[in-house]
């Protein structure tokens, strides 16, 4: 897809984790959000921008050799929000954009495919997963709404604009676990790790 961009968030607390970044334990011989990054990069010719902010410097550290940009988010502890508002804000204004999370590790590059080619048939609406009622990422934002996304100051981002607006949104049934799980604590890592799924979906 042409004027494609690539938003990754990757500034969380890593909370539930306990003291490990969850974004930095090995996920097919590499980090975690370096793994992610491998994984959109392979879909798309567009930049990847890494959007940091907990332990910012360790996660930039990890991208050695990857051609990725980062942008740092000052506001990474008031939650995911502002992190979406900088990914935003980081990406030219004539490219779409394709925006997901840094621990989805289960997510692969056909899942990734299949999304954008749905959106596609109907590039002009924001495409957003959905299976059995659940709501799924990464999403793909058109162009032509981004400032529409940023223009309420109270409430930036994707969350309240897609529910607010929903004849700007269209979901797609995509059933891969890669849209839905992610990788939260101890647990989930070891079931990811061990090869299952049990605990991450």
């Amino acid at each position: 897809m042409n004027n494609l961009s690539t938003v990754i968030l990757a500034a969380g607390l890593s909370r539930r984790m306990g003291t490990d970044n969850k974004l930095l334990l090995p996920v097919c011989g590499v980090p975690m959000i370096c793994h992610m990054v491998d994984v959109y990069s392979a879909v798309t010719d567009g930049a990847v921008i890494v959007v940091t902010g907990h332990e910012a410097q360790r996660i930039e550290d990890a991208f050695e050799g990857r051609d990725v940009h980062t942008v740092f988010n000052p506001d990474y502890n008031l939650g995911q929000q502002t992190s979406v508002t900088c990914g935003l804000k980081a990406v030219p204004e004539d490219h779409d954009l394709l925006i997901g999370l840094g621990d989805q590790p289960l997510l692969r590059e056909r899942d990734l495919h299949a999304l954008l080619d749905v959106h596609r048939a109907q590039p002009g609406q924001i495409s957003i997963p959905r299976h059995a009622d659940q709501r799924g990422n990464p999403i793909v934002i058109p162009a032509a709404l981004r400032a529409q996304l940023l223009a309420d100051p109270r409430a930036p981002g994707c969350r309240s604009f897609t529910r607010q607006n929903p004849e700007q949104v269209q979901f797609y049934d995509l059933s891969a676990p890669g849209f839905y799980a992610d990788v939260d604590t101890p647990e989930a890592y070891a079931a990811f790790d061990r090869g299952t799924q049990e605990h991450v979906l």
